[in-house]
């Protein structure tokens, strides 16, 4: 349903690198890499960085979040620490969200501009 999503950065290098080594985690690699925009893929949607076509600094969006889908819970517990390792900050451990009964497995982290993303495993309907 949805092909790709992108969030700003203001270090397209620093930015680069860090979605480089853990989307590379989930087998994506750069499908994409131009000056002021780099999109990475893994065949099962798009992910990207841009510095704002309106040259002003990049932001984050209040309330906006990026989920990536991940394999397994082991595999949200190992991308999740991936991401800590790299300099992203911690905005919910991995665990069981929505009540002991919940199928709903996720892991919250800030990437090095602020943007939050999560990876999430959970069964789909």
């Amino acid at each position: 349903m949805i092909g790709y999503i992108t969030v700003g950065t203001n270090d397209m290098a620093k930015s680069a690198a860090f979605y480089d080594a853990l989307l590379g985690e989930m087998g994506a690699k750069r499908a994409m890499d131009e000056e002021s925009f780099i999109v990475w893929s893994n065949g099962a949607g798009m992910f990207s960085i841009t510095k704002p076509f309106n040259q002003e600094p990049a932001t984050v969006g209040n309330g906006v979040m990026v989920a990536f889908m991940a394999q397994d819970r082991e595999s949200v517990d190992r991308l999740y620490a991936k991401a800590i390792e790299l300099g992203a900050t911690d905005e919910g451990k991995p665990g069981v969200r929505g009540g002991d009964e919940s199928s709903f497995y996720a892991a919250y982290f800030r990437d090095l501009d602020g943007n939050k993303l999560n990876f999430f495993h959970a069964p789909m309907p």
